[in-house]
């Protein structure tokens, strides 16, 4: 079993889990091996446009709301399903 972890804009994140719900490695095995957990974060991703930035106080940063996707699956899966969320997170 492996983990993959990955931050996503929050306004793809929609589109990425998606696609990982549809790609083969999730439907191969009858979906009973493979755990997807979303997390709301607030972290430092480079903002796609003026509305995603806020300020922090706590940090005392710039920050902007996005998810953070932790999935775990099997080593066979990994390659694929990592494309899928680069192709997408990165658009």
């Amino acid at each position: 079993m492996k983990e993959i972890k990955a931050y996503i804009h929050r306004n793809r994140v929609a589109e990425v889990i998606s696609a990982l719900k549809s790609s083969a490695a999730w439907t191969a095995v009858g979906n009973n091996e493979h755990n997807l957990t979303a997390y709301m974060v607030k972290g430092s991703l480079v903002p796609l446009d003026e509305s995603e930035r806020r300020f922090s106080v706590e940090l005392g940063d710039e920050v902007i709301n996005e998810y953070k996707l932790e999935l775990h699956c099997s080593e066979e899966h990994v390659d694929e399903l990592v494309k899928i969320i680069v192709a997408l997170g990165q658009r």
